[in-house]
């Protein structure tokens, strides 16, 4: 029962060679999926535990990946990051998950905690507007990725973002195809570069109908949870405002029911879209339109990059776009 069991053990009961339990015990190299059940089966039976001390020694890794991330209490990066998690999991890859609260200093202090406990990599969604590693002690020894956040340097990085110009250009020009004639975009005033791209977006769904940007009558900046007084003096100076495109779906659901209050009828009066595709859309009165991006995508291909960077089988300095899609419902159909 208290049996120690080695590698050499657990080859001999499966009837494959030590070579073959190392492959599966690190899902690399190549085995069959009978071979991998059978060596996983005696794994289970025999509770057999890699000396991971050992393996981090001799191979100089290991084997955890940190992951800095602004708010984890927003849906997008919650969601993405648990996935990241699942995905380096089944990899073989620990992971410290590190909430920066947006704070730079909070995020640097992480930063270098995650340095001295030696993590193979890193995964930065910044609260900074540009991510700069140059204030670690060792920048270039670390790999790293850059999600959604756009890093000061790209070129020893690999940027991956969804293609949020697109998603805001998109979605505005179906208000316009809608029959809106004069849309605005309520944004906050946190700067970011899926902030800039979502307005420059806009901006040109704008152009592109006819009607010039003037930050004064097309924009609204929501500071709030109650925006109603904000939107309600907004309408009165300019009163042939029918859609609004929100810069992510917390904006938009406050603006929805902050015109619910003034009596406008939603998508009749004003039509309103938003952008992450939260679950709450489906659940709120009218059911709310977004723009969804795919965070599926955006982890696989993170971890693969990630993963890539440390084996060194990755190239930096790319930049990675991953599309996405508007769902429209009742809020601006």
């Amino acid at each position: 029962m208290n049996k120690k069991y080695s590698i050499k053990d657990i080859a001999e009961l499966s009837g494959v060679s030590v070579a073959t339990v190392s492959r599966v015990i690190n899902n690399n190299g190549r085995f069959s999926e009978e071979t991998r059940k059978k060596v996983l089966k005696v794994i289970k039976k025999t509770g057999y535990q890699t000396n991971f001390s050992a393996k981090n020694l001799r191979m100089n890794k290991s084997f955890s990946v940190g992951i800095l991330v602004p708010d984890i209490s927003n849906y997008f990066f919650a969601n993405v990051v648990q996935k990241i998690e699942k995905i380096l999991f089944n990899r073989g890859y620990s992971t410290f998950i590190c909430n920066t609260a947006r704070d730079e200093n909070k995020e640097l202090a992480y930063l270098k905690m995650l340095e001295s406990k030696g993590v193979d990599g890193l995964i930065i969604i910044s609260g900074a507007k540009a991510f700069d590693i140059s204030k670690l002690n060792s920048p270039n020894k670390i790999p790293f990725v850059c999600i959604d956040r756009k890093p000061k340097d790209r070129s020893n990085t690999v940027f991956i973002g969804s293609d949020h110009y697109q998603g805001a250009f998109d979605a505005t020009n179906s208000l316009f195809q809608a029959g809106c004639k004069f849309p605005i975009i309520a944004s906050h005033n946190r700067s970011s570069s899926s902030a800039v791209d979502r307005l420059n977006g806009f901006k040109d769904a704008l152009s592109k109908n006819g009607l010039d940007f003037d930050s004064s009558r097309n924009q609204i900046v929501i500071t709030t949870n109650d925006s109603t007084n904000a939107i309600d003096l907004l309408l009165k100076e300019n009163p042939q405002i029918d859609g609004f495109f929100a810069i992510n779906d917390s904006i938009a659901t406050n603006v929805l029911s902050s015109l619910l209050r003034l009596g406008k009828e939603i998508p009749k009066d004003i039509k309103i879209i938003g952008f992450d595709d939260e679950p709450q859309d489906i659940h709120s009165y009218p059911t709310l339109s977004s723009v969804k991006q795919d965070t599926d995508k955006i982890a696989q291909v993170t971890v693969d990059n990630i993963i890539g960077l440390i084996d060194h089988t990755a190239i930096t300095g790319e930049s990675i776009t991953i599309p996405v899609k508007l769902i429209q419902r009742d809020s601006s159909l």
